[in-house]
C-alpha cells in the first residue's frame, strides 16, 4: 500500500533529486530478417524496427506524463550486425545506415547493435563489421556500436584489442569536426551482458526474446541526499542508507518497465538499477562518495567507499525487482559526472585511480578524454588491462576513451547534452607496443573451468 509519506519523498526525488529513469530500451531480434540478399534484409531491418517501436516514443512519453516521472531517453536494442551480416552479407555501412533510417522513422535517441562478438575469434563478418566501425559512426547520429573482445570463459582475444586500439582512433579522427563523437559511441567490452539498456554498449543478445523492454533507472542525486541525512552514521549505516534508497529507486524503474511492456504488448525484460549520472549539478556518483567522507573523489579510499556503495544498490535492486540485469552497479562516466569532472581537473583522479575504482564498479573506463597523439598500441593496452580486470573478476568491464584530436593534457573536450565535457586526462608514454603486437590470445583463467 502506498501512503501520503511515499508519495511525498517520490516527488521530493523527482523535483529535487534528480530521479529519472535513464532509459526505456526496446530490444529487438533482427535474426529473422536475414536472406540471401543484402538489400532484402536491410528492408526486412527497417520494416521490422518501424514496426515493433513505432509507439516506444509515444508510450514513454505517456508513462512520463501519467507519473510525472522524467524518462530521459527511449532507445532500441537490435541483434549484432556482424551475425546478420554473417547469413546476408553485404557493406556494413549500408547496414548502419538502415538503422540509422530507423531510428529516425520512430524518433529514438539511439539504436545499439552495430556490434560484433570476437572474445575467441573473428568471423569474416566480424572482421569486416569492426573495420567499418570508424566510417559507420562518422555518418549516422543515432547508432551505437559496441565489440565484445573477451570473457571469463573464452579469455581474451589479443588480435581483437590491438585492432581496437586503432578502430577507437579512427573512429575519433574521422569526427574529429564534432568533437570526436565517434569515440564516443563506441565501447569495447569483456564479458558484455546481451540484455544491457545503456548506451553505448547495448545490444540484443542471441539469447533474448523476439522483442523485450528493458529499463535502466537512476538516482545518484536521491543516494546523496538520502546519506546527507546520516553525518554521523558508521560504515553500516551507510550502506544500509544506500540499500534501502536503492529499492526505492528501483521500485519507480520496475513499475515503469511493467507498464511500458503492457502497453506496447511486449514482455519485461530487465531493471537495469546503475547508478549513471549526469553534468547536472546534484546528479554525481563522485559526489556520492564524498558525501561518505572522502575530501574529494580519488583520494586514498576511494576504491573503498565504491565498493559499498555497488554492493549496497545492487542489495537494494534485487529486493525491489523479480529481474534485475544489464549492468546494476554505480558508473563511473567521467565526463558526464560533474564531480568526476572536478576531480580530474584538480589532479585528484587520474586514470590509474579510475582502473583500481573499475574493479568494484559496474562497468569500467568509461567517457575518458585522452590526448589526441595518443597511440593505437596505447588504447589497445589500457583495453587489455581493463578486460584482464574483468575477465579474472567474473566482471563486465569496459572501456570507452575518446582520443581528443589536435588537443593535449590541460585542454577540454566539449559534448554537450548527457555526454558533458571531459578534461583531457594524461597517460603513461612508456610503450607498451611490443606486448600488443604479439597478438594471440589471452587464455581463460583457472575460475572459467565450472563445468
Amino acid at each position: 500500500m502506498l501512503n501520503t509519506k511515499d508519495i511525498l519523498e517520490t516527488i521530493h526525488m523527482i523535483e529535487d533529486e534528480n530521479l529519472d529513469i535513464r532509459t526505456i530500451t526496446m530490444g529487438i531480434s533482427l535474426f529473422d530478417c536475414c536472406s540471401t540478399d543484402p538489400d532484402t534484409t536491410c528492408t526486412k531491418i527497417y520494416d521490422k524496427i518501424t514496426t515493433y517501436a513505432k509507439n516506444l516514443v509515444a508510450v514513454g512519453n505517456e508513462l512520463e506524463t501519467r507519473y510525472g516521472i522524467p524518462i530521459i531517453n527511449k532507445r532500441i536494442s537490435v541483434t549484432p550486425i556482424s551475425m546478420i551480416m554473417a547469413a546476408s552479407g553485404g557493406d556494413p555501412v549500408k547496414y548502419a545506415l538502415t538503422l540509422e533510417k530507423a531510428s529516425r522513422e520512430v524518433g529514438v535517441n539511439f539504436i545499439g547493435g552495430f556490434s560484433a562478438l570476437v572474445q575467441k575469434g573473428f568471423t569474416k563478418s566480424d572482421e569486416a563489421l569492426i573495420n567499418s566501425i570508424p566510417e559507420a559512426l562518422a555518418v549516422t547520429d543515432h547508432i551505437c556500436s559496441s565489440v565484445n573482445i573477451g570473457s571469463t570463459k573464452a579469455g581474451i582475444n589479443m588480435d581483437a584489442v590491438k585492432l581496437m586500439g586503432k578502430i577507437v582512433k579512427e573512429a575519433a579522427e574521422k569526427t574529429a569536426d564534432r568533437n570526436c563523437i565517434g569515440a564516443a559511441k563506441l565501447v569495447v567490452f569483456c564479458n558484455a551482458p546481451d540484455d544491457n539498456p545503456f548506451m553505448a554498449g547495448a545490444f540484443h543478445g542471441a539469447g533474448e526474446p523476439e522483442c523485450v523492454i528493458n529499463v535502466g533507472v537512476s538516482g545518484p542525486g536521491v543516494v546523496r541526499s538520502a546519506l546527507s541525512k546520516i553525518p554521523d552514521g558508521d560504515i553500516t549505516d551507510v550502506a544500509d542508507v544506500v540499500k534501502k534508497t536503492a529499492f526505492k529507486i528501483t521500485r519507480i524503474g520496475q513499475l515503469v518497465a511493467n507498464e511500458a511492456a503492457k502497453m506496447l504488448n511486449v514482455p519485461f525484460g530487465i531493471v537495469d538499477l546503475s547508478l549513471a549520472p549526469t553534468p547536472a549539478v546534484g546528479d554525481s556518483v563522485a559526489h556520492i562518495l564524498e558525501e561518505m567522507g572522502l575530501e574529494q573523489c580519488g583520494c586514498h579510499g576511494t576504491t573503498a567507499a565504491l565498493a559499498i556503495l555497488n554492493d549496497a544498490v545492487k542489495k537494494g535492486g534485487t529486493m525491489a525487482s523479480s529481474h534485475v540485469g544489464g549492468l546494476s552497479g554505480a558508473f563511473i562516466p567521467v565526463s558526464e559526472d560533474a564531480g568526476m569532472i572536478d576531480a580530474a581537473v584538480s589532479g585528484a583522479l587520474s586514470i590509474q585511480k579510475l582502473e583500481a575504482m573499475t574493479a568494484v564498479c559496474s562497468v569500467g573506463l568509461d567517457m575518458i578524454v585522452v590526448p589526441g597523439n595518443t597511440t593505437p598500441e596505447v588504447i589497445s593496452a589500457i583495453i587489455a588491462d581493463e578486460a584482464a580486470i574483468g575477465m579474472i573478476n567474473t566482471k563486465t568491464t569496459a572501456v570507452r576513451l575518446i582520443p581528443a584530436i589536435g588537443k593535449d593534457v590541460g585542454d577540454t573536450l566539449e559534448f554537450g547534452g548527457l555526454l558533458g565535457s571531459g578534461p583531457v586526462m594524461p597517460l603513461s608514454e612508456i610503450s607498451p607496443a611490443k606486448f600488443i603486437n604479439r597478438g594471440g590470445r589471452i587464455p581463460a583463467p583457472i575460475q572459467s573451468l565450472k563445468n
